[in-house]
């Protein structure tokens, strides 16, 4: 039993045994598939993953490379290198004795860089820029457009000029918020004596579109700014100087990492002008004061000798500080509605009827022809009468100003007789005048009918008219009533204030017809004269200096007894001559013409060292304009000689 017993006891634990074994080889078999599975979906996650990542990769491709193509092309392209052009700093400005007329002061400007500009964020920075700058986002937004379209990418695009310091410093301190916004520190232009030399020095503006197409050959950049008018325009190409520039590296948002090559621009140089700007205040005084209810009016002052001129003011006038931004359209508006044209220097760009002092041609025409002589004698009644040659029943009348009675040539000079230069002109009964071919050569051999060649712009050509002239333009034929006119400075003549002067120039010096200049000395940044003053002799006239004296010495009697007495200076012998023309159309209230009035004067005679024209629109030439004149002429000479 004991033994059956054991046997039975070891065949149970074998039992056990085996069924343990089994147990355990069911269980790794169970385990080895539920691994595999794991596995394979393991392996299912993992291509699901790469797939999802592929996907990914293939939108963002096609994100960057389609939706954002253009940014990012740009993007390359802009990071790295930029040639950055450097201004160079503008000549100045000065008056004859040294005084500035005009300053270099900084200026902040606001402008886009395109380039830099990310098209995703374009609407929130112009957004946030128009909000800083008070400039709608739709105006920004219309100016990126057009810039855009002319692929204008690298050059900064000014939005908002002479910006305050303060706005400027914020832009500079949120530039992480703002890229393709940037600050441009430019120096402008700052006129001192503003409205009293803006028509003679002009003002610098912001290069145009057309301005650029022409001049980009000659190293100009669109953010250029240039002389628009006056010595700032004649002389820009010695104002400006030489650009230079600067090779930086930059980074995809624009900003410069390092400056790889330099070249230093050159300074413009300076001018020193002819004006005296003193004498010049006081023109402007006296002109103000003298004009009166005068819509615009000249005084130009001016050394016959040499052609400088000295002072030249065309009222009204306008600040020329007003040009150094962009104006604002209000202002703009102002001036061009004036009715007096302040943007206009009628001092060379008016042109009109010259009146008596006009006579200054039918007498040296005279003279030099051998119509009339310093004794001739010619007897003013008042009129001369003419019939019409067509009609025997019209009586035609030329008046004088009054009946002055037997006059020689030099009375006729002071007394200003148009009757005496009837004769003269187109002659009468029996006396042979000049006639008007001759008329119109002596008006052209003393300078009208053709710019005076002063550097300035703006300068009219006047009007010499002959028979010829009046046929092409007018449709008709020339009478002798138009020589008359013609020989009194009415009619079809017109002359500039600075012609006129001129050629009065020709009696102070003798013979010469100058050509007006009113920048004395090109001088570079250490004072070295440049270009130095010459004067510029146009021609010698074809009028012997004997008659010109002749005329001259009328001119004296007329300061001291005749027509322009109220142009005397206490010590200083003046010669003049006044004028009143007539024109447009005949006041019913009144019939009578309105006037201009007129006069040149010219100190010391018979050596003049200066020469002055007065012009007042709806003047006298005796009682409005030889007043200023004499003003004029006082202060010079009173001032004394210091600093001319």
């Amino acid at each position: 039993m004991d033994l059956f017993s054991g046997s039975v006891n070891a065949c149970e634990n074998c039992l056990e045994v085996a069924e343990l074994v089994r147990r355990w080889r069911s269980s790794k078999r169970h385990h080895k598939k539920d691994e595999a599975a794991e596995l394979r979906h393991r392996f299912l996650f993992f291509h699901l993953v790469l797939a999802l990542m592929f996907l990914g990769l293939l939108g963002r491709l096609w994100q960057m490379q389609v939706v954002q193509g253009e940014e990012y092309r740009q993007r390359a392209e802009r990071n790295a290198l930029r040639l950055v052009m450097r201004l160079p700093q503008r000549g100045l400005i000065y008056d004859r004795n040294g005084v500035s007329l005009v300053q270099n002061v900084p200026s902040f400007t606001a402008a886009l860089v395109l380039a830099d500009l990310p098209l995703a964020r374009q609407e929130v920075i112009l957004s946030q820029l128009g909000q800083i700058l008070g400039v709608s986002q739709d105006q920004l937004r219309q100016l990126v457009d057009k810039e855009r379209t002319q692929r204008r990418f690298f050059t900064p695009i000014p939005v908002a000029e002479g910006i305050s310091q303060d706005k400027a410093f914020f832009i500079e301190e949120h530039s992480a918020q703002l890229p393709g916004v940037v600050i441009l520190t430019e120096p402008v232009r700052y006129y001192p004596e503003g409205a009293l030399i803006s028509h003679s020095l002009g003002y610098v503006g912001r290069i145009s579109p057309e301005e650029y197409n022409a001049l980009k050959g000659s190293g100009y950049d669109r953010n250029d700014r240039l002389g628009k008018t006056g010595v700032e325009k004649v002389y820009q190409v010695q104002l400006r100087g030489q650009p230079g520039w600067d090779q930086i590296e930059v980074d995809a948002d624009g900003r410069e990492l390092r400056t790889l090559a330099t070249q230093a621009p050159v300074p413009g140089n300076n001018l020193v002008l002819t004006i005296d700007i003193e004498l010049q205040r006081k023109m402007a005084e006296y002109l103000a004061q003298g004009k009166g209810a005068s819509g615009y009016a000249v005084a130009i002052a001016m050394n016959p000798q040499t052609g400088e001129i000295l002072g030249l003011v065309s009222l009204p006038s306008y600040d020329n500080n007003l040009f150094s931004y962009s104006i604002a359209p209000n202002e703009l508006s102002i001036l061009l509605e004036d009715p007096g044209r302040p943007l206009m220097d009628h001092a060379i760009g008016g042109m009109y009827p010259p009146g008596s002092v006009f006579k200054l041609v039918a007498g040296l025409g005279a003279l030099q022809e051998g119509v009339a002589g310093p004794n001739t004698q010619i007897l003013s009644t008042g009129q001369i009468s003419l019939l019409s040659q067509y009609d025997p029943s019209v009586v035609y009348t030329f008046k004088d100003w009054a009946a002055l009675g037997l006059l020689n040539f030099y009375e006729a000079v002071a007394r200003s007789s148009d009757v005496y230069f009837y004769y003269l002109a187109g002659g009468y009964q029996g006396f042979r005048g000049l006639g008007a071919e001759r008329l119109a050569r002596y008006a052209r051999e003393l300078g009208f009918g053709q710019p005076t060649g002063v550097d300035l712009i703006g300068e009219t050509p006047g009007i010499v008219p002959d028979p010829e002239w009046k046929q092409k333009v007018i449709g008709d034929p020339w009478f002798i009533g138009d020589t008359y006119h013609f020989g009194i400075g009415q009619g079809f003549v017109a002359v500039t204030p600075l012609q006129l002067l001129n050629a009065f120039g020709v009696v102070a010096n003798g013979g010469n017809l100058m050509q007006p200049q009113i920048v004395r000395e090109v001088v570079d940044g250490l004072g070295k004269v440049v270009t130095p003053f010459t004067p510029k002799i146009r021609r010698k006239v074809a009028i012997s200096s004997d008659n010109l004296a002749i005329f001259g010495e009328g001119m004296r009697q007329a300061v001291a007894w005749g027509t322009a007495t109220l142009a005397q200076v206490p010590g200083v012998v003046v010669a003049g001559k006044t004028g009143t023309s007539e024109y447009g159309a005949i006041d019913p209230a009144t019939g009578e013409y309105p006037t201009h009035g007129w006069f040149v004067g010219m100190a010391p005679y018979p050596k003049p060292e200066i020469a002055v024209v007065v012009f007042v629109e709806q003047g006298r030439g005796a009682q409005t304009a030889a007043p200023i004149g004499g003003q004029i002429i006082r202060y010079y000479f009173e001032r004394g000689k210091e600093g001319r």
